[in-house]
């Protein structure tokens, strides 16, 4: 009997400790940073229960703002589009530990423009 226990327990446990808890509340809410490459300036969006991303690029060369629409993999993948109108891409990573970084790239305004940023969540 104790090992049918022990055996059932056992079998708990290791079912309780999946690896695959990944939800997309761990990154709702707010984030910022700061971007830079062939442009520099800051950057924040929010992050909804839904994955929707909103925000927007704040360009200290041009002190121009672009709009950063897109949405979040329940893994923290980013998959946005940045510019007015949407000419770019805002793409990288979020993380559980409310860090984030990735690569981004504008067409307009003309020359197109590109580098990498980083933030966290607030």
């Amino acid at each position: 009997m104790k090992k049918l226990f022990l055996l059932l327990l056992t079998a708990f446990l290791c079912i309780g400790c999946s690896s695959d808890d990944d939800s997309i509340f761990d990154y709702v809410g707010t984030w910022s940073g700061s971007y830079e490459g062939s442009d520099k300036g800051v950057w924040n969006f929010v992050v909804d229960e839904s994955g929707k991303v909103v925000g927007t690029m704040h360009s200290d060369v041009n002190n121009e703002n672009y709009n950063i629409s897109g949405n979040l993999s329940e893994t923290g993948d980013l998959n946005a589009t940045v510019g007015l109108p949407s000419k770019g891409e805002f793409k990288g990573t979020l993380s559980t530990d409310k860090k984030g970084n990735g690569n981004w790239s504008n067409s307009l305004p003309t020359p197109p423009k590109s580098g990498t940023w980083k933030g966290e969540k607030k």
